[in-house]
């Protein structure tokens, strides 16, 4: 896991430091901000106090409101938990009390260059948080954005993986990670895929060396992250081993406890690997929307069976 700190915080969004700016590198370990309400109407039996805590227009209009002494209890009953920072979004003006407290306290406050509407910027900090504090592994491979669909291709070095993502790159597609792919956990049903920053934009090809797409082929070309959706892996060519069955048994691979649909293509000289992939991943896609080819074949079948009895 990465670790995030306040910092982070101040240069992923341009914040300002009225407070604390000897306490920016407190870290910071939970995935979602929290606007506190209740907490400053004295309920704090759910106050989560190791989130980044943002103020937005309602809670500061609210506080200037307050008398000077009962400001001084309802702030106090905060910052006496000791939160990793307070960030407001309503503009600085006024917040002489509660930078006070902040430095009493050894706490950041933060402020919005600009005044922000709080529920957007909630939204924006929460995924930031989110992808940095995900729980992640490293996996040799290739990740490739196919027609939008994430696929991660494995297999064992030499097979052939770059070569064939440098193939659906000239076909329009973008590279995510080559050598050394970064999975991240977003959630139970959802793995990121992404590189690990040293290999961005870079493709190294046996015989050729290393490319960067990016200057090769343009924008359009890469893609930092996306979601994994399919999982192919190159194997060499076995005789005998090939299905011809018309609908493919679907197999998973676990990731994190993610499963992720898992298929084998073999690689012999002269077949089009990129071109399957490209009808996997677009196979795949019209699966989700409800359509599936073996089926429509089979009903195909029997009407044609059904029609013949009837003659």
């Amino acid at each position: 896991m990465k670790k995030i700190t306040v910092e982070n915080l101040v240069q992923k969004f341009s914040l300002k430091v009225l407070a604390g700016e000897d306490q920016l590198q407190k870290e910071i370990t939970q995935s979602r901000a929290h606007r506190p309400g209740l907490e400053f109407v004295g309920y704090f039996d759910f106050f989560p106090t190791e989130r980044v805590q943002i103020l937005g227009k309602k809670e500061i209009t609210y506080l200037h409101k307050l008398s000077k002494e009962e400001r001084k209890i309802r702030i106090g009953n905060i910052v006496h938990y000791h939160p990793p920072c307070f960030i407001v979004t309503a503009g600085e003006d006024g917040l002489t009390y509660l930078k006070h407290h902040c430095e009493e306290q050894k706490i950041p406050l933060l402020v919005t260059k600009q005044p922000e509407i709080t529920s957007d910027f909630i939204t924006k900090l929460d995924a930031y948080l989110v992808k940095e504090l995900a729980p992640e592994i490293a996996v040799h491979g290739v990740c490739v954005n196919v027609s939008g669909i994430g696929i991660l291709i494995r297999g064992n070095s030499g097979v052939g993986k770059s070569e064939t993502a440098h193939t659906l790159i000239r076909r329009g597609h973008r590279l995510v990670a080559d050598d050394i792919v970064v999975l991240k956990k977003l959630s139970p049903q959802t793995i990121l895929g992404t590189h690990d920053e040293k290999t961005r934009e870079f493709l190294a090809l046996r015989s050729i060396g290393l490319l960067n797409v990016v200057r090769l082929y343009g924008r359009k070309a890469f893609q930092d992250e996306t979601r994994i959706t399919l999982e192919i892996n190159l194997t060499k060519w076995e005789k005998d081993a090939l299905y011809n069955d018309l609908d493919q048994e679907v197999r998973y691979t676990d990731y994190m406890g993610v499963k992720i649909p898992t298929m084998d293509i073999q690689l012999v000289p002269g077949r089009d690997v990129a071109g399957l992939i490209e009808a996997a991943a677009n196979n795949w896609y019209l699966k989700q929307q409800g359509y599936n080819a073996a089926e429509e074949f089979m009903s195909r079948i029997e009407a044609e069976l059904s029609n013949a009895d009837k003659q």
